[in-house]
């Protein structure tokens, strides 16, 4: 009999059945191990649902999605690529290059290797009276600002573009020219957290709002800046829950919501100076989620950003957007992740957590009163301390790393600040190139038996940038003491069983060499204290701090070694 396909229809089960079936599954485990706290303090479930998803939202769902489909300023995303070059000629042929190949925002820190002189800041007037145009500047004293004098009077109401400015400015005679900006990029490049994020968006714009005579006339020079991290639903999130609280903020203040920019880049702290090929996957991450969720002009930097870009870098980079545009079809759709009952439910917790903080923002009297710059270092503490301990992820830095990957020794000023995640590492393997000390595995038993934990260790380890070597199959304790008595290691680390280790590592406290170090591979809470006691350094095991142990292990080897 032959089935028709179309014509069979499965039973749906309910969220409460599926529970029930993952109880199970989880063999004694509770339900809640299923739950993920992320470091905004939402909570996030293991499956949504249409139901799940309209219980929590009721009809607020239906008006959350029409406000982030009429609140985007353009019809499109803009590329912005940033434009480099070591000298003024260099800088403007880089410039012309990037208009051909795609660039559609000129995008240019004032911060370069050369002057801003008459010559270069003329030719760059003219780009700007053809071009929209993204300046990243000090004050309205930059040196770069002089462009604008440049521009012909009767060209100057045509000139349209963004400047980030670390300080307020103002910018007469150039109505096109956005200069009110809430610019939350810092606090992320500091550690904010995506609620904190939304919340000082809007309370930045509330400063520009009580000083302007009427909301039209901060509406019509303002934007957004954001950085777009790897998290990439949280990310879509962040930017959709801007549109909404971006039109709650403009209803308190009594007005119709006028849509504004989003210009965003791709974040900067989670990039390393390690296996920094990664950082273009991080890149390429972010740029989508931040398509997806309706930025309106953006930048991805190039993998290298942090030490020197390249040529081929700059082109990569840009090729990101391009492909996305081209290849994605994510601006044939409207609201590309409208509907997902996830993104829907994270928009809606991230509204909600958002305008709680931006209320008590306003409460305190502002950022500085409220002292965010405390609170964002609190959060900044913690996502340092996941990725010291593993909790969190960054391939090729913490885990993964490659121990003969090198790292360039130029530091881009641009990004010199900003408080990445990979900094500790670095610093890690700086301080280990400097180590001569000859170090080694001892491997106890049977392959199958030793192998998991001998591979952790080196993992471990090459994070330092060590290539740590590996004794062998040692298949007894007389072995395993004839190796320790005559190797010329000075640090070793044992991999065996917890039950072989139990045997071994006594014996091999009573025989180690007086300067050599010896640790063990796995946490033994019973032996620890007369264990070292008799002589162990101490433990390597998963969950701990690795900075501090590979510190500690730096430290002694120093100490011993005189």
């Amino acid at each position: 009999m032959t089935t028709n396909m179309k014509e069979i229809q499965f039973a749906s089960a309910s969220y409460e059945e599926w529970q029930e079936q993952a109880t199970k599954a989880l063999k004694g485990k509770p339900f809640e191990s299923l739950l993920t706290k992320t470091i905004e303090g939402i909570t996030l479930e293991p499956l949504y649902t249409e139901a799940t998803l309209i219980d929590k939202l009721g009809e607020q769902l239906e008006k959350q999605v029409a406000t982030i489909r009429t609140m985007k300023a353009t019809d499109s995303f803009e590329i912005a690529q940033q434009i480099y070059g070591d000298t003024a000629e260099q800088f403007l042929t880089n410039l012309q290059d990037s208009l051909s190949r795609g660039n559609e925002v000129l995008t240019i820190d004032s911060r370069v290797a050369f002057e801003w002189d008459t010559a270069i800041l003329t030719s760059l007037a003219d780009f700007m009276t053809e071009y929209t145009f993204k300046l990243i500047v000090e004050n309205s004293n930059d040196p770069l600002m002089q462009v604008f004098t440049k521009i012909a009077a009767d060209k100057k109401h045509a000139v349209t573009g963004y400047i980030v400015s670390r300080e307020s400015l103002e910018l007469a005679d150039f109505p096109n020219v956005r200069t009110a900006h809430s610019n939350t990029v810092k606090y992320h490049n500091n550690g904010a957290n995506a609620v904190q994020e939304l919340a000082i968006a809007l309370a930045q714009a509330s400063d520009l709002a009580k000083k302007a005579t009427s909301y039209e006339d901060v509406a019509q020079k303002f934007f957004v800046s954001f950085a777009i991290d790897t998290q990439f639903f949280m990310e879509i999130a962040k930017i959709r829950a801007f549109k909404v609280l971006w039109k709650a903020f403009s209803k308190g203040l009594g007005a119709e919501a006028i849509a504004v920019p989003i210009v965003a880049e791709t974040s900067v702290r989670s990039f390393s100076k390690l296996d920094v090929y990664v950082n273009l996957l991080r890149a390429g991450n972010e740029a989508f989620a931040g398509i997806i969720g309706g930025v309106d002009v953006f930048t991805v930097h190039p993998h290298d950003v942090l030490t020197k870009p390249t040529e081929q870098s700059i082109r990569i980079a840009r090729n990101v957007l391009l492909v996305a545009n081209e290849e994605s079809h994510v601006l044939n759709v409207t609201d590309p992740s409208g509907g997902s009952y996830f993104i829907e439910s994270l928009t809606a917790d991230l509204v909600k957590e958002a305008w709680q903080l931006f209320i008590q923002i306003e409460a305190a009297g502002g950022l500085e009163a409220y002292r965010i710059d405390t609170k964002i270092e609190d959060v900044y503490q913690t996502r340092i301390k996941q990725i010291e301990t593993r909790k969190a992820s960054l391939i090729g830095t913490n885990i993964y790393a490659n121990p003969a990957d090198s790292m360039a020794p130029e530091s881009n000023v641009q990004f010199v600040d900003v408080k990445r995640l990979a900094i500790p590492f670095e610093k890690l393997r700086e301080s280990y190139a400097q180590q001569n000390a000859k170090m080694a595995i001892l491997t106890f038993g049977e392959l199958k038996n030793f192998k998991a934990r001998a591979d952790f260790v080196a993992g471990f380890f090459a994070t330092a940038g060590i290539t740590i070597e590996q004794s062998g199959a040692l298949s007894t304790i007389e072995e395993a003491e004839r190796w320790l008595k005559t190797t010329d290691y000075d640090y070793i680390v044992v991999a065996a069983t917890d039950d072989d280790a139990k045997t071994v590592v006594p014996a091999l406290l009573k025989v180690k060499q007086e300067k050599q170090l010896l640790d063990v591979a796995g946490k033994f809470k019973e032996e620890e204290q007369a264990w070292q006691a008799d002589g162990l350094n101490g433990f390597i095991f998963a969950g701990q701090n690795m900075i501090q142990k590979l510190n500690a292990v730096m430290a002694s080897l120093k100490e011993v070694q005189g």
